[in-house]
C-alpha cells in the first residue's frame, strides 16, 4: 500500500518549496521507508529548485536525510526497522566503478541521483492526486516527513547519536573530507589551500586538520567565516577580496606554492587562481560545480611541472566505510560539525533557503 506523507515540493524552475500531501510507493525490492529526523539543505537542492539542472519538476529534493528505518520491501538485508540511518547517494552497485569500491563514480550516477527523477526502472516512487512528481533525488528525495530510499543510499549509523547532527555527512561534508583524505592524502609536512569556507570547505579544513599536513590556508571574502576556519584548524587564512590569491598562498608557502588545492566555489576564475596557486608535482581538487557546459582556461605550460588537476564527486567515499567513520569523528568531538550547523523546523524550508543563499548560516539543516 502507498503512504502518503507531507513533502517540501518544488512545481517549476525558480518556484519556492511548499508543503503539500503526496503519496510514495511501498517500498519495492531493494528500497526502505524511512521516517525522516532531519535533513540537510545543500546548494545542489538549489540548483535543481531553480532549475538549474535537468531534475523533472513538479518533484520533492533533498539528499542529506537522516532518520529511521520504518519499513523494508523485498531483498533487503543491510537494514531492518528502527534502525537509524544517514541517506547518501545511490549506486547500481554492478558496473566497474562501483565494484571498485568507488561508487561515486557509477556509470548510472547521473539518473540514479541528478536527472532522472524515477526508479531506474522508469517507475515512480512519489506521486500527487494520482500524478508522479520527480523524485528518487540521490535515492531518497529526503524533504518530506518519509522518504523511500534505495538500499544502496542507506547506511546503518549509531542509533545514540542525535541525528539531527550528522545529516549533513551524506553529501557536503564528505565532499570535503573525501577531497583531503582520499585525493589529497597530505603527507608530512605538506600545504593545503581550501578554496571558499561554505559547508564543504570547512569540512576539508576540518579534514585536513586531521592530518600530517602544516599548513591549512583557508580562502574566503567573508571574515566571519575565515575566523571560524582558524578555530576549525586552518593555520592561516586569505581574504581574495582584499589580496591575489596566488600571491598570498605563494608567500605563505616561501615561494613553493601548495601541495593540494581544494576548490569548493564552483567560480572559474577562482578555480584558475588555484591552479596558478600550486607547487609542482601539486594536484588541485575540482569540487565546486558551476552549469553544464562551463569551460576554464589554464596554462598548459605552468601544469608541466607535475601538477595535476582532478574532478571529484561526493568525495570519491564508499559510504558504508566512510559514514560510520566520520560519525564516531563527530561523536568524539574530532569531527566538530555543530559549529556549521544552524537547526530549522521543516515547515521554515523557505526561510533555511533564504538564510543559506544570503550566506546567513553555513549548513541548514531541517528537523522533522
Amino acid at each position: 500500500m502507498s503512504t502518503t506523507t507531507r513533502a517540501a515540493v518544488v512545481e517549476s524552475g525558480g518556484a519556492p518549496f511548499t508543503l503539500a500531501d503526496v503519496e510514495l510507493d511501498e517500498p519495492g525490492p531493494g528500497e526502505a521507508l524511512v521516517r525522516m529526523v532531519a535533513a540537510g539543505l545543500c546548494h545542489t537542492d538549489l540548483g535543481a529548485a531553480s532549475g538549474g539542472l535537468p531534475f523533472p519538476l513538479p518533484g520533492v529534493l533533498g539528499h542529506e536525510g537522516a532518520g529511521v528505518v520504518e519499513a523494508v520491501g523485498p531483498n533487503v538485508t543491510a537494514v531492518v526497522p528502527g534502525d537509524h540511518v544517514v541517506l547518501s547517494f545511490s549506486s547500481c552497485g554492478g558496473c566497474h566503478n562501483c565494484r571498485d569500491g568507488h561508487p561515486a563514480y557509477c556509470a548510472n550516477w547521473l539518473p540514479l541521483n541528478l536527472i532522472g527523477g524515477r526508479r531506474a526502472d522508469g517507475s515512480s516512487t512519489i506521486s500527487r492526486d494520482g500524478t508522479p512528481l520527480g523524485g528518487h533525488f540521490f535515492g531518497q528525495s529526503s524533504f518530506a516527513e518519509r522518504a523511500l530510499v534505495d538500499e544502496r543510499s542507506l547506511v546503518k549509523v549509531d542509533p545514540n547519536v542525535q541525528l539531527e547532527s550528522i545529516a549533513p555527512l551524506g553529501c557536503g561534508v564528505q565532499t570535503g573530507v573525501g577531497a583531503v583524505w582520499n585525493v589529497l592524502k597530505p603527507a608530512a609536512g605538506s600545504s593545503l589551500v581550501v578554496l571558499g569556507a561554505g559547508a564543504v570547505g570547512l569540512s576539508a579544513v576540518m579534514a585536513a586538520a586531521l592530518t600530517p599536513a602544516t599548513t591549512v590556508i583557508a580562502v574566503d571574502k567573508v571574515a566571519e567565516r575565515l575566523e571560524l576556519a582558524r578555530e576549525l584548524g586552518a593555520t592561516h587564512t586569505v581574504n581574495a577580496g582584499e589580496t591575489d590569491v596566488a600571491e598570498a598562498v605563494l608567500a605563505l608557502t616561501d615561494g613553493r606554492g601548495a601541495d593540494g588545492v581544494v576548490e569548493t566555489t564552483g567560480s572559474v576564475a577562482v578555480l584558475r587562481k588555484g591552479a596558478d596557486a600550486l607547487a609542482a608535482r601539486g594536484t588541485l581538487v575540482v569540487v565546486g560545480a558551476p552549469p553544464f557546459g562551463t569551460e576554464v582556461a589554464l596554462d598548459v605550460n605552468a601544469l608541466l611541472p607535475g601538477k595535476k588537476v582532478v574532478g571529484l564527486t561526493l568525495g570519491d567515499s564508499e559510504t558504508q566505510t566512510s559514514i560510520p567513520a566520520l560519525v564516531r569523528l563527530v561523536q568524539d568531538g574530532r569531527l566538530p560539525l555543530h559549529r556549521l550547523i544552524s537547526h530549522y523546523p521543516f515547515e521554515d524550508i523557505e526561510q533555511a533557503v533564504r538564510d543559506m543563499s544570503a550566506g546567513k548560516t553555513i549548513k541548514p539543516v531541517l528537523t522533522f
